[in-house]
């Protein structure tokens, strides 16, 4: 049997400021129902059922006042000894949202999961792989998931065939090299905050075309690890997304026991 390695010291930095304008609610993301309670509220239970986490630090949308209360009040259920709960606002950019929650990390924390709360039925197990890489000495690692479907390059048709098609299809990627990518992304703290350091530097065409932190980390030439992630790891971004997710709360196993 293969033992766990000690784990690190780890905060878990989880975004939650986005709007929400393609779910159609008229409110922040993190505030749409699912289930009966906010999408918010699974998101943080899942991450302190992992029990990876000494601090989990929220990042908000500036202002949101119900947001806030919702996370004091959560704060009163860990009373009994669960991880500190941080509170900030977020900012214009993802990036600039992870930067907030880097800002109120407690001193002590040795790596840093950034978690997207719109993937907030994301399995315990999938915390764990994360968290056990960054002990067994990854900088870095993400979840990943298998692309199933066949994935194509690209370009805007030139010429008369513009008429045809929009698009021209130049070429086709080797599916068995692909993956999906998920939250939480796991860091050694250090790693992160030089990567963040350094997108300072970009211009903003080149810090518009970074979607994640990882990609931050390997633009500094540092290896980035990818474990097993779950198909119960979907990102809530559409009605669809959200009728998805129902079914999944209501199947006869429950969302965070089943594994993909």
């Amino acid at each position: 049997m293969t033992e766990t390695p000690n784990r690190l010291v780890t905060a878990v930095i989880l975004v939650a400021a986005g709007s929400g304008q393609r779910l159609g609610y008229g409110m922040p993301k993190a505030s749409v129902p699912l289930g009966g309670e906010p999408i918010l509220m699974h998101a943080l239970r899942g991450i302190v059922s992992s029990g990876t986490a000494s601090q989990v630090c929220v990042v908000l949308p500036a202002g949101d006042d119900a947001l806030r209360k919702l996370c004091a009040d959560f704060q009163e259920e860990l009373a009994d000894g669960g991880p500190l709960l941080s509170v900030v606002d977020g900012g214009a950019t993802r990036a600039d949202s992870v930067r907030a929650g880097f800002e109120a990390l407690m001193d002590g924390i040795e790596a840093v999961l950034v978690h997207d709360a719109a993937r907030a039925l994301t399995p315990e197990t999938v915390f764990h792989r994360v968290a056990d890489a960054l002990a067994a000495g990854a900088e870095a690692v993400i979840p990943a998931v298998a692309v199933v479907d066949t994935v194509k390059t690209v370009a805007p048709t030139q010429g008369p065939d513009a008429a045809v098609a929009p698009e021209l299809v130049t070429g086709t990627a080797p599916r068995e090299e692909l993956r999906a990518v998920q939250t939480p992304q796991g860091f050694r703290v250090e790693t992160l905050r030089h990567a963040h350091r350094a997108a300072r530097d970009l211009e903003p065409e080149q810090a518009a075309a970074v979607t994640d932190d990882a990609m931050l980390v390997e633009m500094t030439g540092t290896p980035v690890h990818a474990v097993r992630g779950s198909i119960q790891s979907l990102k809530i971004t559409t009605p669809l997304d959200l009728i998805f997710a129902e079914g999944l709360l209501e199947g006869p196993l429950g969302a965070r026991w089943v594994e993909g």
